[in-house]
This record gives C-alpha cells, sequence and structure tokens, in this order.
C-alpha cells in the first residue's frame, strides 16, 4: 500500500519550487528569460513533435540515453575488473596507481580537445555525400561515448578498489585456511563484499556520465542529442525549450538512479 505520507514529503519541495518558479516567471514576464511553467509543460506534453528542426525530445533523448549507456557500460567493464584487481593485489595496485592517479584530476571536458583531434572532424570535413555523413556522425559518437566513459571511469575504479579493501581480512584468512583457491576467493568473499560500494560506484559514474553527455553534445558537429537540443534552443532564445530538456534529463537520470539503487539496497546484507 502507498504511503501517502511519504510520498508528500518526497514530493513537497519539487512541488514548492515549482511554485517559486511560476511566481517569479509572473513578477518578470519576460519569457526570453524565465518561462511560466505552462510553456514548458506543452512541450514536455508533446514528446513526439518536432523542436526547431532537431527532431523530438524522444528522438533526442533516444540519441542521449544511447550514448549514456555506451560510454558508461565501456567504463564499468573496464574499471571493475581493474578496480578488484588494484585492491586484491599489491602488486598490480603498485603498477597501476601512479597512471591512475596522474589522470584522475584531469576534468572529462580537458579531454575534449584531444577527442575531436583523434575522433573529430576536421580531417574529413573535405568529403562530400551521404558516406561524408555517415563517417562524420560516427566519428562525433566515438567522441562523445569517449567523454563519457572518461568521466564515469574513475569514480567506478576508486569506489571498486575501495569496497575490495574494506572486505574484512579475517574473511579472506578463514577461506584461505578452510583452502579454497584464489579464484574462490575472489568469487565468494571479495565480489559480494565489495560489491554494496561497487554499486555506489556506479551510481555516481551514471550521473556523471549524464554531466559529460550534455557538453559532449555541444561539440562542433553535433545535430542531435538533448545536449544539443538545449543550446540549439539557447541560441533561438527559446528557455523553454532549454528547461524542458533539463526536465527530461532529470528525469531520465532519477530513473537510472533508482535502478542501481535498487540493487544497492538488496546487498545491505554485508552491512547486517
Amino acid at each position: 500500500m502507498i504511503n501517502l505520507k511519504k510520498v508528500g514529503i518526497k514530493i513537497a519541495l519539487p512541488i514548492l519550487m515549482v511554485l517559486i518558479w511560476e511566481i517569479a516567471a509572473i513578477l518578470l514576464n519576460k519569457p526570453f528569460v524565465l518561462p511560466r511553467v505552462e510553456a514548458v509543460i506543452i512541450i514536455l506534453a508533446h514528446p513526439i513533435q518536432k523542436v526547431l528542426g532537431t527532431g523530438t525530445l524522444i528522438e533526442n533523448a533516444i540519441v542521449s540515453i544511447s550514448r549514456v549507456l555506451s560510454g558508461f557500460l565501456l567504463a564499468a567493464l573496464i574499471a571493475i575488473p581493474v578496480g578488484i584487481g588494484m585492491g586484491h593485489f599489491k602488486r598490480v595496485n603498485e603498477f597501476v596507481n601512479t597512471l591512475i592517479e596522474l589522470l584522475r584530476p584531469i576534468p572529462p571536458l580537458a579531454w575534449v580537445p584531444l577527442a575531436l583531434a583523434w575522433f573529430g572532424t576536421t580531417a574529413i570535413l573535405n568529403l562530400v555525400g551521404i558516406e561524408s555523413f555517415n563517417l562524420i556522425f560516427y566519428n562525433l559518437q566515438v567522441a562523445v561515448i569517449f567523454i563519457i566513459f572518461v568521466g564515469s571511469f574513475f569514480p567506478i575504479l576508486l569506489s571498486t578498489i575501495g569496497g575490495v579493501k574494506s572486505v574484512r581480512i579475517t574473511l579472506i584468512e578463514t577461506a584461505l585456511t578452510l583452502g579454497a583457491k584464489e579464484k574462490d576467493i575472489l568469487r565468494k568473499v571479495v565480489i559480494p563484499g565489495a560489491s554494496p560500494s561497487i554499486l555506489t560506484g556506479l551510481r555516481i559514474g551514471v550521473g556523471i556520465a549524464w554531466m559529460c553527455v550534455v557538453a559532449a553534445e555541444m561539440l562542433p558537429g553535433s545535430n542531435i542529442g538533448l545536449g544539443y537540443l538545449i543550446i540549439h534552443a539557447y541560441d533561438y532564445a527559446r528557455v523553454d525549450i532549454v528547461i524542458a530538456g533539463m526536465i527530461v534529463i532529470g528525469v531520465i537520470g532519477l530513473c537510472l538512479d533508482t535502478i542501481l539503487r535498487i540493487f544497492e539496497e538488496r546487498f545491505k546484507w554485508r552491512a547486517r
């Protein structure tokens, strides 16, 4: 049964923010600075309607989701095994740690010039025809996914390392005493014990992935995606579309975080 009081507490602040927004929009009376709530709702209520010639809200959202999931999943597939190795094996940590600590402080957006140089469109802009368009689109996709990968990788990696190191040494020693092999310790002791921290890292990583995709989709040559839609709408002084795009990003991010949080809750047995 739905707990109405609990639901009310969760939605109270968002409702208050919407009321403040509406009042401020009425008092300001400048739609190009702060549109009315109704103007944004109209856009959100027509997700299959073309928006400024850039495709529909749904089309832009699907492209952004595919990019986020591609970069995020690639980061997870690499960061989790590397993190387990660094957290459990001292020699692996000594070998890899210096490089990780050198790269980790670099903001994801600082990689944009390199992403453009490695996967960008400058070298192929002189090509013509449909093949040129496909190649440009492909290269831009790779550049965007690369930026997302960089942003997601380090939170997942560090959480995995922390989770592995937090596994009680007595559990590992007991398993060794009982004759467990290294692969059994990893599979039955280390990975289950580190799972809550790994899932926390995934939640952080997917949030950063969404931050990166919005900035990455503003790269030169981009022509679709929620990030592109937002910057394109700003050029036309359509702040209502900008806010609608931001809301869609927030809702999608909330859904992904909720899915990961459900998985995280299932591993609370470790704390008990």
